[in-house]
């Protein structure tokens, strides 16, 4: 399975995740990095100095990949096999509609459903039970994903929402916000 290669959407996260961690004197939080893909976000998070870590991946190339590079990780489909709560859950999802020309293989990293939306709610919705009280999500997702649908769900769940970063590329504009429960 073709593991995601880092893009602008991945260096755009790593820099919001960078500056949040910066904020922070508890080097301890816990941290679950969903969707580690190459393991970019774990990196930023190490290069910090925290490392109460763990990585996940639908893509057992990537499981193992993160392994490799010693990293505490799991193979699950979002929360699927993930039991514990965190401080801190960075998602870089799959956030592009359905293209019917897309190949199979590169579809599970880039394709969250019809709409482009899918897979961030159902994250949405999975990551309320697996974060702390004071905890916090850091979501990336793109003006493709129809993010007005995405905020909105996001508040009908309870979440408050709070834009950290965005950027203008090519054909998208790309968004990182954080979130956390009301």
């Amino acid at each position: 399975m073709e593991i995601y290669e880092p893009s602008e959407d991945s260096h755009l996260l790593s820099k919001s995740v960078k500056d949040y961690l910066k904020s922070l004197s508890n080097k301890k939080i816990k941290i679950l990095d969903i969707g580690s893909g190459s393991g970019i976000q774990a990196k930023a998070c190490k290069e910090s100095g925290f490392d109460n870590l763990l990585t996940s991946d639908i893509n057992p190339d990537s499981v193992l990949l993160l392994k490799k590079q010693g990293f505490k990780s799991k193979h699950s489909n979002l929360f699927e096999k993930i039991k514990s709560k965190f401080d801190l859950i960075i998602f870089n999802p799959p956030y592009l509609p359905e293209d019917e020309l897309e190949p199979k293989n590169s579809q599970l990293a880039t394709t969250a459903g019809k709409n482009g939306y899918e897979i961030i709610i159902k994250f949405l919705k999975q990551a309320k039970s697996h974060l702390n009280k004071q905890g916090v999500i850091i979501l990336l997702f793109s003006s493709l994903s129809q993010p007005l649908i995405i905020k909105k769900q996001a508040k009908d769940l309870g979440y408050r929402l709070k834009l950290i970063n965005k950027q203008k590329i090519f054909f998208e504009e790309l968004y990182i916000y954080e979130l956390c429960k009301n």
